[in-house]
């Protein structure tokens, strides 16, 4: 079913819709949607076979597949992507060992949650090598990265109070001690500290903004772009 969306999403967009994937980690989440939380091992090993699945789905001619939490026999679904072989699929981890090596055979790019610079440092080492093992180049790697921007101090701060509010902090806490993985700093200042993730090979930063009324924050986004091009 999850294939089926996305083909009818990037037949409908005219082939511009990426998958993100991952194990899960949220136990709240998977409650809340009646999904049983499985330990991490068995997490991954249900992901791998979603991903031979997906894949298989969207591949020409009829697939057919028997796994120990997926069975698909003689399925030949219509229509296939608009983009081929298929659509980019971006997966999401911490880069543990099998979360690696999952990507290096399947995913188009890695995503990782939240990695201090040091952190994603040794992240994408993991994938880099992950890849020279698969006898692959290396994928494009990635961060989700928390984001409050000010244009200046006072407007940091104000935009901070909103966060904070959000997510059961303080003000004063958001702006003296970020949570890792976190840039809560003026446009100026986060050029410098998305450039020290650059710096350390990241593909691409994925800004996740709490406050999401605050259309003005995104335009801040498009501020800190440019110094780094």
């Amino acid at each position: 079913m999850l294939a089926k969306l996305v083909v009818t999403a990037d037949h409908v967009s005219g082939g511009r819709i990426d998958l993100g994937i991952g194990a899960g980690w949220h136990r709240g989440e998977h409650e809340a949607y009646g999904f049983p939380f499985a330990p991490t091992r068995v997490r991954i090993d249900v992901l791998e076979e979603q991903l031979q699945v997906l894949m298989g789905t969207w591949s020409d001619g009829s697939f057919s597949f028997e796994g120990e939490h997926y069975v698909l026999r003689d399925l030949d679904a219509q229509p296939k992507p608009v983009q081929r072989p298929h659509p980019p699929v971006l997966m999401g981890g911490s880069a543990g060992p099998r979360s690696v090596e999952l990507a290096a055979r399947f995913a188009d790019e890695y995503n990782t949650p939240f990695p201090s610079v040091d952190e994603a440092r040794s992240r994408r080492a993991a994938i880099v090598e992950a890849c020279e093992r698969a006898d692959r180049d290396p994928i494009p790697f990635s961060a989700m990265i928390g984001t409050v921007l000010g244009a200046d101090a006072a407007d940091l701060e104000d935009r901070a109070r909103r966060v904070a509010e959000r997510i059961g902090s303080t003000t004063d806490a958001l702006l003296r001690e970020p949570p890792s993985g976190w840039v809560v700093a003026t446009v100026d200042q986060a050029a410098e500290q998305f450039a020290a993730y650059r710096d350390v090979g990241l593909h691409r930063i994925m800004c996740q903004t709490l406050v999401h009324d605050d259309l003005d924050a995104v335009a801040l986004v498009g501020r800190v772009a440019p110094q780094l091009a």
